[in-house]
């Protein structure tokens, strides 16, 4: 049987919402503590089940793969201790180096994405280099059919207003050169998080999402990690 998002998994969060103090947490430490179990045993599906089409997953632990739900107050002015949601990154995270999975649970803001972001200048680089060059391909991946039904386009924040340097003004694919990440994002509804079979529906969005992922991480094919 496939594990399922618990609908107090969502009270929890949003009773933290509301009462987002230490003192409220430390009372109710035991509802964040089901609530994460919860989390967790979906993700162990999830992974399984995503294991079909991308073995590389299958090494991932779901533990380590889950965001701490403290939040790191030291150098913001928002000084509210702990996040309102649950987050997991499948090999995907700022600064990393190669494109994955990302899932995020929250109330009313639940979506998953994949792809790079904001990745290191060089990988940048290289991930420009070949859209440039096999821009024909990438176009094919990204205006797919099944893959167009839940991503109908690249998240475009932080884009470049011109061509970056070391390619043609007139590049044909000067747009897409301009993204500093290349991610792509499908929403959920709280709806499609709470059904039976939510584990088995997100993860054939994410197999939509692998051929991106897999042109993004051509380039790296041969690098050792």
């Amino acid at each position: 049987m496939s594990a399922v998002i618990s609908k107090k998994t969502f009270d929890f969060l949003s009773k933290l919402e509301k009462n987002n103090n230490r003192d409220w947490f430390n009372d109710n430490k035991n509802l964040y503590t089901d609530a994460q179990s919860n989390v967790l045993n979906f993700l162990e599906d999830l992974i399984s089940q995503m294991g079909s089409f991308d073995e590389s997953l299958l090494k991932i632990d779901p533990k380590k793969s889950m965001f701490r739900i403290y939040r790191d107050t030291r150098f913001s002015k928002d000084k509210i201790p702990y996040k309102t949601n649950f987050g997991a990154s499948l090999g995907m995270g700022k600064g990393s180096q190669k494109a994955g999975y990302y899932f995020h649970l929250e109330p009313g803001k639940s979506f998953i994405a994949g792809g790079i972001y904001m990745p290191e200048s060089t990988t940048l680089k290289e991930v420009r280099k070949e859209i440039s060059l096999y821009g024909a391909d990438f176009l094919k991946v990204i205006n797919d059919k099944n893959f167009k039904q839940y991503f109908p386009e690249l998240d475009q924040d932080d884009k470049l207003k011109k061509v970056p340097q070391g390619f043609e003004k007139e590049d044909p694919m000067g747009e897409y050169l301009k993204l500093k990440s290349f991610i792509v994002v499908y929403n959920l509804k709280d709806a499609e998080i709470l059904d039976q079979n939510a584990a088995t529906n997100i993860s054939k969005v994410f197999e939509a999402m692998k051929p991106f992922n897999d042109f993004l991480n051509a380039p790296f094919l041969n690098v050792s990690e």
